[in-house]
């Protein structure tokens, strides 16, 4: 089963302009929000750099693909698929 993994901090503005974006894309898709202050663990295992960044993983956590920045609705289902 797929899962977005979507980094993101309060204090970041790219972050804020992309949350709402990214609470549809979780009505219709398994996502988890992670705030890289309060999760550096999970901010090591996956190499995150750049914030916001969603990583869709497959089976295992295993990273399928990412992207960093924003994206659109749109942008992002085809991301997806």
């Amino acid at each position: 089963m797929k899962q977005l993994l979507y980094f993101s901090a309060v204090w970041c503005n790219p972050c804020k302009t992309l949350g709402p974006i990214m609470e549809q894309v979780g009505q219709q898709t398994n996502t988890m929000k992670i705030d890289v202050d309060s999760s550096p663990e999970m901010v090591q295992k996956f190499g995150v750099r750049n914030i916001p960044t969603v990583i869709l993983v497959g089976e295992n956590q295993q990273e399928i693909r990412r992207f960093t920045g924003i994206k659109t609705l749109n942008e992002i289902i085809n991301f997806i698929n």
